[in-house]
């Protein structure tokens, strides 16, 4: 099962549910003959996809709205906000291609603030998943919620299978005593593969993937905190406002420190180019991460 046959089994059982667009059909395609009515293309209207969206909500249907990640969460986030927040209405925000699986478009296309920009609505979840078997894994109890959410939709094909999501929780891939690496979305796949590299070398690694960021799971944090290792956040988003911010906001509010290395991105938006182009040029590909660790651990001894 994929992701459009989800949301058709989903929108079969719960007549509540709406389907819509801003022209942006690549995951919802054979839905507009399924669903009928509760289909709605809008078209490059994002602003005005989200208005409507309110007004179904306040009349007790469920929409779920798909849109490009940059224009979903930064176009419309005014009517985001006032709209959907303030109301608190059950809209299912689904932004496509963030962070870098934008990967051929240059900063106008790119999506590294939406974690921030999101979690900052009162109110609104925000989810991450890893891969396609996590994203499907993650979304009916996104979806059955009746609070407004935002999901970094991930439907590319992963190379580990997850455990079912316990809402707001992360799921511990592993514990180490050298380090931990928390990463949530696309990068989960590169960090699973620099922590198999990581541990070539002789070093004890923790990995985490933070599938939810808003609810977000302190304890585990906290605990990474206490494994006396150094922990590397990991993540395609700029380093203000994600996860990195998250994980400072935890410390600062239980009095909790540790060493702590951001590997987002700082103050600046990626080079566009192919997905392996990016990764390597940014520095996020298995090998490269993997690099990056293991000097900074090496600088401790």
């Amino acid at each position: 099962m994929g992701y459009e046959e989800l949301l058709i089994e989903t929108a079969k059982a719960d007549e509540r549910i709406v389907v819509m667009t801003a022209e942006n059909r690549a995951l919802v395609r054979t839905l507009p003959k399924i669903l009928g009515n509760r289909f709605v293309d809008t078209g490059i209207t994002e602003q005005t996809m989200v208005g409507m969206a309110a007004g179904l909500a306040l009349r007790g249907r469920k929409p779920i709205i798909h849109a490009l990640a940059p224009f979903l969460t930064m176009r419309a986030f005014e009517f985001i906000r006032t709209d959907i927040g303030i109301a608190h209405l059950p809209v299912k925000l689904s932004g496509y291609i963030p962070g870098f699986l934008s990967d051929g478009n240059g900063p106008t296309h790119q999506s590294i603030e939406d974690v921030s920009i999101m979690r900052g609505i009162p109110g609104m979840e925000v989810y991450c998943p890893a891969d396609e078997d996590d994203l499907l894994r993650m979304l009916p109890g996104i979806w059955a919620s009746e609070s407004p959410s935002y999901t970094r939709i991930n439907h590319k094909k992963g190379i580990y299978t997850h455990r079912d999501y316990d809402p707001g929780r992360a799921e511990v891939i592993s514990e180490g005593s050298d380090c931990t690496l928390l990463v949530y979305g696309f990068l989960f796949g590169n960090a699973l593969l620099a922590k198999e590299l990581l541990e070539q070398r002789g070093l004890s690694v923790g990995l985490v993937n933070m599938r939810s960021l808003k609810p977000v799971d302190e304890a585990c944090i906290l605990r990474c905190a206490q494994s006396g290792g150094r922990i590397f956040i990991i993540e395609d988003h700029l380093q203000t406002g994600g996860l990195y911010s998250i994980v400072a906001e935890t410390f600062l509010k239980h009095r909790v420190s540790a060493e702590v290395v951001s590997l987002g991105l700082k103050e600046r938006w990626f080079k566009a180019g192919m997905l392996n182009e990016v990764l390597e040029t940014e520095g996020f590909t298995p090998e490269r991460l993997a690099e990056t660790i293991a000097g900074d651990l090496a600088e401790l001894l």
